[in-house]
């Protein structure tokens, strides 16, 4: 099956009832994990790459990594999708390298670390709207910074993510504002702030209400029920997996991630896409570390990255049965990217999804 917009997987989950996992990607091996993940599980996948990624890798080694993954799998509906866009130009360049689904994050400014102001992420978002759509391919928004509301800071990982002392109106997505940014700027998918961060330090302690307000989530589902929702920055952070790389050398403090009960708890309220990055970043870790440990003497790439990649593995196939995604694969309707922009232009996903007559036309 070719790649596939995300809208239709998103709606078909919402009318499933379930959310899917969206795994980040530097190489070959972590494609490899969650594709044999997929299989496995029989679940759709959403891969999605970061700025930070797509210049590790180089776009053309990673579209034809997807493109083999698709060939090589043919039976799993892939996604695949732009992470963190800090502006449009980076969204469109995504787009003429084959990604389906594009997110442009206008709740910082270009540079990736300053706040931004409401009226300019409604700009640039729509902005990337209007593209995106005139080629099928769909368009996650964020409303609200990333950020602790333990310590009120933003977090900054991939070289992406807000500096310094955030305000609560920050680090919180207002319910009524996020009504009006859907409205105006046409979006397929929203990610709110709601306590979640990136990275492995999100919580001093198990998170609380207090500090993971998944309350916000459901006041949000309740004004907007038919816009898919998206948590960012939810690996759980297993402490097995950090025991395991603190047992051969490693050194991470200790620390909490978000409990999958309160992601379940989500996707109950419209949660539809969960980010997981690193969960999968500690499991390959800890068993690269651990190969090492047995046999320091080795040298061979394949000795350690074959257990690294069936690590990875097995926390994606954890994550797709908790989230509801497994044994979906072969249900997703498949819509082409050129019917997704028929179906965009006609007004089947709402008026305020067409794409405006005149690209750059700003949003009323």
């Amino acid at each position: 099956m070719p790649l596939i917009a995300l809208r239709p997987l998103l709606d078909y989950a919402a009318a499933n009832n379930f959310g899917v996992a969206a795994l980040n990607v530097n190489n070959m091996e972590q494609i490899q994990a969650i594709m044999e993940a997929a299989r496995a599980t029989q679940s759709p996948a959403i891969i999605q790459a970061s700025r930070g990624a797509r210049k590790y890798t180089n776009d053309l080694f990673l579209r034809n990594l997807m493109q083999a993954a698709v060939e090589l799998y043919p039976e799993i509906p892939v996604v695949m999708h732009q992470d963190h866009g800090n502006s449009p130009e980076t969204c469109i360049s995504a787009i003429r390298m084959g990604f389906t689904s594009v997110m442009m994050d206008g709740s910082l400014e270009d540079d990736g670390k300053t706040p931004s102001s409401y009226e300019y992420n409604v700009a640039v978002t729509r902005e990337v709207v209007n593209v995106a759509h005139r080629f099928g391919v769909s368009v996650e928004g964020e409303l609200g910074v990333l950020g602790s509301l333990e310590h009120g800071m933003g977090e900054k990982e991939d070289g992406h993510g807000a500096e310094g002392k955030l305000t609560l109106d920050q680090l919180l997505t207002d319910p009524d504002q996020a009504v009006d940014f859907v409205n105006r700027t046409g979006i397929d998918a929203l990610a709110v702030a709601m306590g979640t961060s990136h990275g492995a330090y999100k919580f001093s302690r198990k998170p609380s209400g207090d500090v993971l307000a998944m309350s916000r989530i459901e006041e949000i589902h309740k004004k907007i029920p038919n816009c898919h929702l998206v948590m960012h920055g939810s690996s759980s952070v297993p402490k097995e997996l950090c025991d395991i790389i603190n047992a051969n050398g490693g050194r991470i403090k200790e620390t909490y991630g978000v409990p999958v009960e309160e992601i379940q708890r989500g996707i109950r309220a419209g949660v539809r896409k969960i980010n997981v990055d690193t969960d999968n970043r500690l499991a390959i870790t800890g068993a690269i570390r651990k190969a090492f440990t047995a046999k320091p003497e080795e040298f061979d790439p394949r000795y350690y990255l074959t257990p690294a990649r069936a690590a990875m593995q097995a926390v994606c196939e954890e994550r797709m049965k908790q989230f509801g995604q497994a044994g979906h694969a072969k249900k997703v309707p498949h819509v082409t990217l050129e019917q997704m922009a028929r179906d965009y232009a006609a007004g089947k996903y709402g008026d305020n999804a067409r794409p405006d007559t005149v690209v750059g036309k700003k949003a009323k």
